[in-house]
């Protein structure tokens, strides 16, 4: 799928008027039912089975839908398991790129991923309270890159207690098998499946405290796609398996160097030091061939050996949070921006530069002036994606007022970006928490009377 594009000046764009709020459209019957026709071959083509438990009160009630995030087959899915019920679409605002009418008449709601939008909330309400409408949210934001759970937003459980409504939960498995996001867009034959259930009955989200409605979607949003394929013998026999695999496995595991990985065909190599890697029918890694970094010696290197690629990218997460605390973290790369303020068009502005350390995001233009700063703090997450629209690899941050879509030149490192993202966030957020128990320890040592 293609977005539309065009050249314009930085200056230009600025000068652009922005669209104007619109509520959500109740989903049009002809536009639930096109969706469902359009996505019936892929399900067919996958075996599709759903197995539908207890909904509770949600079988009856305008409901929010929570489901993770693992391929476009995702809106396939709810699209057989809804209809004929009407619900409404939280999608990212460039969806809407050359396509607002049709994108309203399914009942999308557009919103700028992790970018605050206080208008959501009201939003969501009119949907299920003036509409009668079900909500469809991924809560993950994003689509997973490794196969495990992306971090969900904290204090979800303030905002489903503040809606009232039935959540239901729709967790597929196979989705990411079949289509994972690193491999350029080649489907595999996988089955899928799908088990949908009440996970907040009403009743359930106004009895619950917050912390324990947090505490289960944690629970609910854990996985891992690598060894649920292996657990449950999913083959995978397409020789393309590992083709782009060193979008995220980009740090060698033997040598420690990144940018020098390669995955083509079924395997992942490191031209650094040489270190080969088998990705088998199942989904595990194996080394077949050892490295040598050159002027080392081999109890220098650290010759981690890991059988899941999940492992190997919790593996990265550890290594590039250690870069973060000790101030050596950096990302600098050329890249090519474009800029979305309104639905007409991504406009190409040229070429710039990203830079990303323990200060956050900088990009700068050509000409080395600044276009847009972004604190560590600003979000617990980084809309990042490969081969956005088929453009390229993309980077994007900025606020509700202009989104910037950075596209690296050379190797693509825009898994290293989201993680140290995540991480950044987390670690001030672990700060925050240390001084408040510091606070409250403090506080309780204080002898009653005084």
């Amino acid at each position: 799928m293609k977005i539309k594009t065009k050249e314009m000046s930085y200056e230009e764009v600025l000068k652009l008027p922005r669209p104007e709020a619109k509520k959500p459209n109740l989903p049009s019957p002809f536009f639930k039912w096109l969706v469902r026709t359009l996505g019936a071959s892929d399900l067919k083509a996958t075996n599709f089975k759903a197995n539908v438990h207890d909904m509770k009160d949600a079988a009856e009630k305008p409901s929010l839908i929570f489901m993770n995030h693992s391929s476009f087959i995702d809106l396939k899915i709810v699209s057989r398991l809804m209809y004929p019920r009407p619900y409404n679409i939280v999608c990212t605002s460039d969806g809407f790129v050359g396509k607002e009418w049709m994108m309203r008449q399914i009942g999308c709601i557009p919103t700028c991923k992790f970018v605050t939008d206080v208008s959501l909330l009201g939003k969501l309400r009119y949907c299920l309270d003036e509409l009668g409408s079900s909500v469809l949210m991924y809560p993950e934001a994003s689509y997973t890159f490794d196969g495990t759970a992306t971090p969900l937003p904290r204090r979800l459980g303030v905002l489903l207690k503040r809606l009232g409504a039935p959540v239901i939960m729709i967790k597929t498995e196979g989705a990411f098998t079949r289509d994972p996001l690193y491999n350029n867009l080649q489907l595999r034959k996988v089955d899928v499946s799908a088990d949908m259930y009440c996970l907040f009955s009403s009743d359930e989200l106004k009895e619950l405290p917050e912390e324990e409605i947090d505490r289960r979607l944690d629970e609910v949003f854990s996985f891992d796609n690598w060894r649920w394929q292996a657990e449950n013998d999913v083959r995978v026999t397409e020789g393309f398996r590992a083709d782009g695999l060193d979008r995220i496995l980009f740090r060698c595991a033997e040598c420690g160097a990144e940018g020098f990985m390669e995955g083509r065909g079924t395997r992942l190599v490191c031209s650094h030091c040489g270190a080969e890697y088998e990705l088998d029918e199942l989904g595990r890694l194996k080394k077949i061939k050892d490295g040598g970094a050159e002027g080392s010696e081999p109890d220098e290197w650290p010759r981690k050996g890991f059988e899941y690629v999940s492992d190997w990218y919790a593996w990265e997460r550890s290594e590039i949070r250690k870069e973060i605390e000790d101030g050596s973290y950096l990302l600098d790369t050329e890249v090519r921006i474009g800029c979305m303020v309104d639905y007409k068009a991504i406009y190409m502005t040229g070429d710039g530069r990203l830079i990303h350390d323990g200060e956050g995001f900088r990009l700068y233009d050509a000409e080395g002036k600044l276009l847009y700063s972004q604190k560590p703090g600003a979000s617990y997450g980084l809309y990042a994606d490969y081969f956005w629209y088929e453009i390229g690899d993309m980077i994007c941050i900025g606020d509700q007022d202009l989104l910037y879509y950075c596209f690296p030149k050379g190797k693509s490192m825009v898994a290293k970006a989201r993680i140290a993202a995540e991480e950044m966030y987390k670690l001030r957020a672990e700060a925050k928490a240390a001084r408040r128990a510091g606070r409250a320890k403090k506080d309780n040592k204080i002898p009653a009377g005084e």
